[in-house]
């Protein structure tokens, strides 16, 4: 265990011996990055001419109408190149993989969109690329293996465990300790040790450095509230970190799953089922029983269903910066369905996670206050998941037979 990385009580590097060297290095790397103006100026370059940024910041009129409370504000990271806000990290390590001379990279993916973000930032630079992915996610998410596997990387599915996100992050550090010298391991989430939670954070932060500029300039004022989904908590960090100075509520939404009561869900923070543990290189709330053993998660959102969260994430919790709340199943594909209809918009499964709970305090707001909502990724990759969810047998049995041919293929 090493000293740096902590936030309070948690976070930190809790490392086999023979990953110091890696993790020294890249600490190194990304240090020396951070000290380099021109890293940060090659970075912004970057993804304005390869991923569409900034993503705009869209008034919600019909939403704002129907509910009748305060001005709703969609940040759009689903305009993001690959369809989420995964590729701002993605890219950003890829630039310290270049820095640090390596030739291959290998990931984590749950939803998918790390996958084919990581897979697509590959072929971009030119790295070698292996995904690993839960058998479960891999199931559920055909499209992004389809597109993972067009851009070049192997996707290797992960028997092991209970075959979700967890367990492809266990494969991939265990591929990464015999691949050092040549492998960077590209975590797409503010997770794992130092210096991997705040080196994501650094990365997504240009969603909120983007959506603090352009709410004042359409509100002339900052958001009364800001709602963000929480698995890792890659995406939550982004749009929160510049605003955690500010008087703006910030509130993180979990899974609910079946419910909090049922033991079928993935809320670390807004229920009571979790305790402080380390694994995974770190310590944070983790979903374990009174052995230390990870207990089963659930949700409808593949990119959700993670056991532990940021430390980050704790650590704001514990000195109540972040409000965390969670919705269900049940409530995400209403709002999901409300959403589409009343916007012409297509939220992640993830992403509606958000919208639920903006949407239950929008009301309770006077109009003269803005609140802001962020899309973190499309809806497309849960294409199978919605239409099984909404009943919808004729679109999924279609959808399933087309996926199995280009598997085929």
């Amino acid at each position: 265990m090493r000293n740096r990385g902590y936030y309070d009580d948690f976070g930190g590097a809790y490392l086999p011996e023979v990953l110091v060297s890696t993790f020294d290095e890249l600490e190194a790397a990304f240090e020396s990055a951070k000290n380099d103006p021109r890293f940060w100026e090659q970075y912004i370059d970057m993804m304005s001419s390869y991923s569409c940024r900034p993503t705009p910041l869209t008034f919600a009129e019909n939403l704002t109408r129907h509910f009748g409370g305060a001005r709703i504000y969609i940040k759009r990271e689903d305009l993001n190149h690959t369809g989420a806000h995964k590729a701002n990290n993605v890219m950003g390590q890829g630039l310290l993989v270049k820095r640090m001379g390596k030739t291959r990279v290998i990931a984590e993916t749950g939803a998918g969109q790390h996958g084919v973000a990581t897979a697509t930032m590959a072929a971009k630079f030119g790295f070698q690329c292996t995904i690993y992915m839960g058998e479960v996610d891999v199931e559920r998410q055909r499209p992004n293996v389809f597109w993972m596997e067009q851009l070049g990387a192997e996707v290797i599915p992960v028997r092991e465990g209970t075959r979700i996100l967890k367990d492809a992050i266990n494969e991939a550090l265990r591929d990464w300790v015999t691949n050092m010298d040549t492998t960077h391991y590209v975590l797409g989430t503010a997770c794992g040790p130092h210096p991997f939670p705040e080196m994501v954070t650094y990365f997504q932060s240009i969603i909120g450095k983007e959506a603090r500029k352009q709410i004042l300039e359409q509100e002339g004022k900052l958001p009364k509230r800001i709602y963000a989904c929480v698995g890792g908590g890659s995406n939550a960090l982004g749009i929160f970190h510049e605003f955690l100075k500010d008087p703006v509520e910030l509130v993180g939404v979990e899974a609910a799953g079946k419910g909090l009561n049922t033991g079928h869900h993935a809320a670390r923070l807004a229920g009571d089922d979790a305790r402080v543990g380390v694994a995974q290189g770190y310590k944070t709330y983790f979903l374990q029983d009174s052995d230390g053993q990870m207990k089963e998660t659930h949700s409808v959102a593949a990119g959700l269903d993670y056991v532990g969260v940021s430390p980050i994430l704790a650590h704001l919790k514990e000195r109540a910066r972040i409000r965390f709340e969670a919705a269900t199943d049940q409530e995400v594909m209403a709002a999901l369905s409300l959403t589409i209809r009343k916007e012409g918009l297509i939220p992640a499964l993830e992403s509606a996670h958000a919208f639920v709970q903006a949407f239950k305090e929008a009301p309770t707001l006077p109009r003269s206050e803005s609140i802001l909502i962020n899309q973190s990724g499309r809806g497309d990759k849960d294409i199978f998941t919605v239409a099984d969810a909404m009943g919808d047998t004729k679109w999924k049995g279609f959808i399933m037979r087309k996926a199995q041919g280009y598997q085929e293929k």
